[in-house]
């Protein structure tokens, strides 16, 4: 058990990625605070955690619901993990809002909501969780975007926000580790094949079976990325194992966005191997 007896507090966790992150701490040994926004999606990630560790003495997870940009709602979260297990070990800023526009369209109310809860949003939660991160000698883990290098077109809000987490990684990696002895670290997905990520291609007009034609220089692997493949990267991070690594940020792509070789083809990748 990687996490053994370890208190994460995963934003987002209700679905996605920051679901499979929940999922494999308690696999690992670990307990979580669970949070999002809608009651019946946080109920039953909930109580899907408490049932799969009910040998465990005490709840293996408790959940919250609030917008992270709502006054107070990080010490809240800090406090319901202390209050619940006694402890916390780890933050895992993974809650986010893909906010749409280019420079034509992109207006400040639409780029501060960007900046709010991908940016601002994790700060404010280090700054909440750090006495008892300090304690704990914990570690905080950011997930951001591969978009954070320069983005698409029209996902300008979005890839500002991400590349402005990354900075903060970069510099609170550095600070809070020596002075705090607090880890900072981040993971930079690629293309996730997500349940929000099917709806809002969906909302585009693509068809049900979209994943299944892309083009070949978007998933070399014949398939996105799966949520469950980033949580197991991010286990490392959140495990004692990592060592004294801080400040650092890892992209989890099928490919590399810097020096990549160009495709021959553009064709669109055959079906992916059944066995």
């Amino acid at each position: 058990m990687r996490l053994q007896d370890k208190v994460v507090l995963v934003t987002g966790s209700a679905t996605g990625i920051g679901q499979a992150i929940a999922a494999r701490v308690v696999a690992e040994g670990g307990r979580v605070v669970v949070h999002g926004l809608e009651a019946d999606l946080v109920a039953k990630v909930t109580d899907a955690l408490n049932a799969a560790g009910h040998s465990r003495s005490g709840p293996t997870a408790v959940g919250h619901v609030e917008e992270l940009t709502n006054d107070g709602c990080p010490g809240r979260l800090v406090a319901l993990a202390v209050s619940t297990f006694g402890r916390l070990d780890s933050i895992v800023n993974n809650a986010a809002v893909i906010t749409t526009g280019d420079i034509h369209t992109t207006d400040a109310e639409r780029f501060n909501r960007a900046l709010s809860v991908n940016t601002l949003a994790p700060l404010l939660l280090i700054q909440a969780g750090l006495p008892h991160l300090r304690a704990s000698h914990g570690c905080v883990l950011n997930i951001g975007s591969v978009n954070a290098y320069c983005g698409e077109e029209n996902l300008l809000p979005y890839s500002i926000s991400k590349g402005g987490l990354m900075t903060l990684t970069r510099n609170l990696g550095d600070t809070l580790f020596r002075e705090d002895g607090v880890r900072v670290n981040q993971i930079n997905p690629g293309w996730v094949l997500t349940e929000n990520e099917i709806l809002r291609k969906r909302s585009h007009g693509l068809a049900d079976d979209w994943p299944s034609h892309l083009p070949r220089q978007f998933c070399p692997a014949g398939r996105l990325l799966a949520p469950a493949e980033i949580a197991a990267a991010a286990v490392y991070w959140l495990a004692d194992e990592c060592g004294p690594i801080s400040g650092q940020v890892v992209d989890l792509e099928q490919h590399p966005f810097i020096g990549r070789n160009p495709p021959k083809t553009l064709d669109t990748v055959p079906a992916p191997p059944t066995h």
